[in-house]
């Protein structure tokens, strides 16, 4: 069963991504589920993000360090996330990416450390160790999003173990890099916070709602939208290792979540599989639905 213990450390002062988590710490009700693991409280999920903050201050990573997240989607993703930006700037790609791609992102991001999935493999490992940037392991346990984190400390490096501001940076994104070279996009934990609590406020979001999340969570769709401002509410996030039609609607039986966000290829594709699923369909739990990052064609919509 998911932990009941508190964040060890008060909420911090300011709009801070941390204090999104550790303002729900008292609370027993779900954070994190996920299919095939135990379902995490907001408590457990509290204890998570200050583990992972001490394992990381413990190897001498902290505020000033750029640690980049290449990992499959899932609880572990989402709680890898909210821990490293409660202590650090975190920068996740796409775990898809070839060796080539991941020498340009680590260099051009000047990464103090990589966080990938222990006995998956990625081409990103070889390429950080060749940059000389430390590789740490995660170790997912049973309930979402609860893991362990074993590697060595970078060279020589000397944490600043104090809290973030609202003005320091929480988030390093790229332009998609079509028409040129990929730009860095810095995002402030000022600027999520005021974001995910938009996004919440807009859509009514509440303690009852959950949210069926599709999206990546090396995007700002999927981070933003879905699991910050589902965490700002108090609801939920399931949180599926991928998006597929036939999948969804399982997920949608197991889970009963009262919302989703997609991009419109997505809507798409489930709209294309709700004939053969219509039992399920009959039975939905959804409040509504959210679509965003390009237009949506009137005939989905209708």
């Amino acid at each position: 069963m998911a932990t009941t213990e508190h964040s060890r450390e008060p909420a911090p002062a300011g709009d801070c991504i941390s204090g999104l988590v550790s303002v729900r710490a008292p609370q027993s009700t779900i954070a994190l589920l996920a299919p095939e693991r135990e379902p995490l409280t907001y408590a457990g999920l509290a204890a998570q993000v200050q583990s992972i903050r001490e394992n990381l201050n413990r190897l001498r990573l902290g505020r000033n360090d750029r640690i980049v997240l290449v990992l499959p989607n899932g609880p572990d993703m989402a709680s890898a996330f909210l821990g490293v930006a409660a202590c650090a700037t975190a920068a996740p790609l796409n775990p898809g990416y070839r060796a080539e791609e991941f020498d340009f992102y680590l260099t051009d991001l000047k990464a103090s450390a990589l966080i990938v999935q222990a006995l998956l493999g990625s081409p990103a490992i070889a390429v950080a160790r060749r940059l000389g940037i430390a590789v740490l392991e995660l170790c997912p346990q049973p309930q979402a999003g609860r893991f362990t984190l074993r590697g060595a400390a970078p060279g020589n490096a000397r944490a600043d173990t104090t809290s973030p501001l609202p003005g320091d940076i929480a988030l390093l994104l790229h332009t998609s890099g079509t028409t040129s070279r990929p730009k860095l996009v810095p995002l402030t934990h000022a600027n999520i916070f005021a974001s995910a609590a938009h996004v919440a406020q807009t859509l009514g979001l509440s303690e009852a709602d959950r949210c069926l999340n599709v999206m990546p969570l090396f995007h700002i769709h999927g981070l933003i939208a879905a699991l910050l401002a589902s965490i700002r509410a108090g609801g939920s996030i399931v949180c599926p290792p991928q998006f597929g039609a036939e999948s969804f609607f399982a997920r949608l039986n197991e889970f009963k979540p009262t919302w989703y966000t997609a991009v419109p290829t997505m809507h798409q594709s489930v709209l294309a599989h709700c004939r053969e699923n219509r039992d399920i369909v009959a039975r939905h739990s959804l409040r509504f639905i959210r679509s965003s990052s390009a237009a949506l064609p009137p005939a989905v919509m209708a």
